[in-house]
């Protein structure tokens, strides 16, 4: 590449404005999984809820959020990306709102099933939008979503601990007011659509799993994350910490998150085969859940093996979407809405499940479930690899130009 072709390369950051709205609004939007994990023992303490009750805060908002993909790409065909970001957006905002007013864990079950519904419209149009709008190719435009994904992470167990130390109700308000500031920008920076919208059936999603790439990663996403969720959802009991506390875990596991999934997994990538990653990554995911269950009495390993496993997931979650995006010829948000969908599922069983575990059986017990699914994951990979060649062949470009972008930049 000349020097003349290399300064007119276009930048992973460098992107129009409604591209970073939408990157904004989705940051908002990801700390809302994590938002809870600080404040759950202290839900669990004052609204008189056991472990599995309150571990239903994640389940009802992952499985609404699952199953309300399928519905997704129906209604933004035919309201438009804008329209549908913009419901999703308020649908978040009102019912973080009333999960603050709550007064009772079954309340904020319930209400957090209807953030879940508002965390479906927006996370799969959001994905589609800046893939869409975003400049420098698909391989950038992930980039800056698995970004947005970290930094969500990051920031909501973060957020959480800080005012979960106050009150449990101050995540819930905190949420509310940035999520309306991301309703009011991307309402104003996000121009509509334009051209005219090709309607999608309605069973577009589950007629889109029937393409075999798309089912078997689809298939691996669930059990993987199941893996993903009980660190995430189960790990704030055993640890034993504040809400403060807590969310500096959390915080340390995100920044991990994020820092491998922009910079690390499409380093690999450059070098390896998507499926070729997923199969190192993959097996060292499950060595870190069987270490944590281990280790599990001890608080500071414990620290280190949720920090070490959210730089795995980071790398994971990078190769996962770009592979999706590049397993069919089908629109972005039609195989976006049938992985999502199928990968949310598992996450919504993972919390109580493990809960229930470690009341029967103790808190090594629930890791050690996460990692035999991650490694149902793997062996699904590795039987099915053969299905995903077309994958690895048309990711490399979309990982070479996103990966050349990054390097680019740090140099």
């Amino acid at each position: 590449m000349t020097r003349a072709q290399t300064s007119q390369a276009p930048s992973v950051w460098r992107q129009p404005v409604r591209v970073w709205a939408v990157a904004f609004a989705c940051v908002v939007a990801f700390m809302g999984i994590g938002l809870v994990d600080p404040i759950l023992p202290a839900i669990a303490d004052q609204l008189q809820a056991s472990p599995v009750e309150t571990e239903l805060l994640f389940t009802s908002y992952l499985l609404v959020t699952g199953l309300a993909m399928l519905v997704t790409s129906f209604v933004s065909s035919r309201i438009g990306a804008k329209a549908t970001l913009l419901i999703g957006l308020a649908l978040i905002l009102v019912f973080a709102l009333a999960c603050a007013l709550s007064s009772s864990v079954d309340a904020v079950i319930g209400f957090r099933a209807g953030w879940g519904l508002g965390n479906a419209l927006f996370i799969s149009t959001a994905l589609a939008t800046i893939v869409g709008a975003a400049a420098g190719g698909s391989g950038a435009a992930i980039v800056l979503y698995e970004a947005a994904l970290g930094l969500g992470i990051a920031i909501g167990p973060l957020l959480g601990g800080l005012l979960g130390s106050v009150s449990w109700r101050g995540p819930f308000f905190g949420v509310a007011a940035l999520m309306a500031i991301a309703l009011i920008g991307v309402s104003v920076l996000l121009k509509g659509d334009e051209g005219p919208r090709t309607p999608t059936r309605l069973s577009a999603p589950l007629r889109a799993l029937r393409h075999p790439a798309l089912a078997l990663l689809a298939a691996a996403a669930l059990f993987y994350n199941i893996g993903f969720f009980v660190l995430l959802a189960f790990s704030p009991f055993p640890l034993g910490f504040s809400a403060l506390g807590i969310g500096l875990t959390f915080f340390g596991w995100g920044v991990a998150l994020a820092i491998s999934s922009v910079w690390v997994a499409p380093l690999l990538t450059r070098r390896m085969s998507r499926t070729g990653v997923l199969l190192l990554v993959l097996p060292l995911l499950v060595l870190d859940l069987v270490a944590a269950g281990l280790v599990v009495t001890s608080p500071a390993a414990l620290v280190a093996c949720i920090v070490a496993g959210g730089f795995l997931l980071g790398i994971v979650n990078t190769v996962l979407t770009e592979s999706v995006m590049e397993a069919t010829d089908l629109p972005r948000s039609v195989a976006s809405s049938a992985y999502s969908a199928v990968r949310f599922l598992g996450g919504a069983a993972a919390p109580p499940v493990a809960a229930l575990l470690w009341h029967l059986a103790g808190p090594t017990v629930p890791y050690l479930f996460a990692a035999a699914s991650v490694l149902i994951a793997v062996v699904i990979i590795a039987v099915g690899r053969g299905l995903l060649a077309g994958v690895d062949g048309r990711a490399a470009d979309a990982a070479d130009e996103g990966a050349a972008v990054l390097v680019g930049d740090a140099a």
